[in-house]
C-alpha cells in the first residue's frame, strides 16, 4: 500500500523532475558548447565596451533614478509569485478541499494588495 502510494506521487511529479532536468542541462549544455566553439582572441578590442555597435561616449558612472530599481524590485517579486502559482494550481487541479481553495485566494489577495498599494505609492509610473 505504501510503495502504491509512493509510486503515485512519484509519477505526478515525474513531469516536475523533468523540468528541473531541462532548466538545469539547457544552459550548462549553452555554455559548454560556448566555450568548446567560441572564439580565444584576446586584445583591446575584446575588452572594449560594446554597446549596440556603437563606442561608448562618456562613463559608466552614471545616476539613475530610484525608480527603475523599485520598478525592477517589484517586478522581480511578482514575477516570483506567478511562478509559484503553476505548481500550486497543479496541485489544487488534485483536491477538492475548500481550505486549499481559501488559501489561494488569500494569496491572490495579497498579491492584488501589494499592486494597488505600489500603485498608489506611484512605483509604476516612469518620471
Amino acid at each position: 500500500m505504501f510503495s502504491q502510494m509512493v509510486q503515485a506521487g512519484l509519477d505526478e511529479f515525474l513531469f516536475v523532475f523533468v523540468f528541473f532536468l531541462v532548466g538545469l542541462v539547457l544552459p550548462l549544455s549553452m555554455v559548454i558548447i560556448n566555450y568548446v566553439l567560441g572564439p580565444r582572441t584576446r586584445g583591446e578590442r575584446r575588452l572594449a565596451s560594446y554597446e549596440s555597435g556603437m563606442p561608448p561616449i562618456g562613463t559608466a558612472w552614471m545616476q539613475f533614478g530610484a525608480s527603475y530599481y523599485i520598478f525592477c524590485l517589484i517586478f522581480l517579486a511578482f514575477d516570483v509569485d506567478v511562478l509559484y502559482l503553476f505548481p500550486v494550481l497543479i496541485a489544487y487541479q488534485r483536491s477538492t478541499g475548500a481550505f486549499e481553495l481559501l488559501e489561494l485566494f488569500i494569496f491572490l489577495l495579497l498579491i492584488g494588495l501589494a499592486i494597488t498599494y505600489a500603485w498608489r505609492k506611484g512605483a509604476f509610473k516612469w518620471r
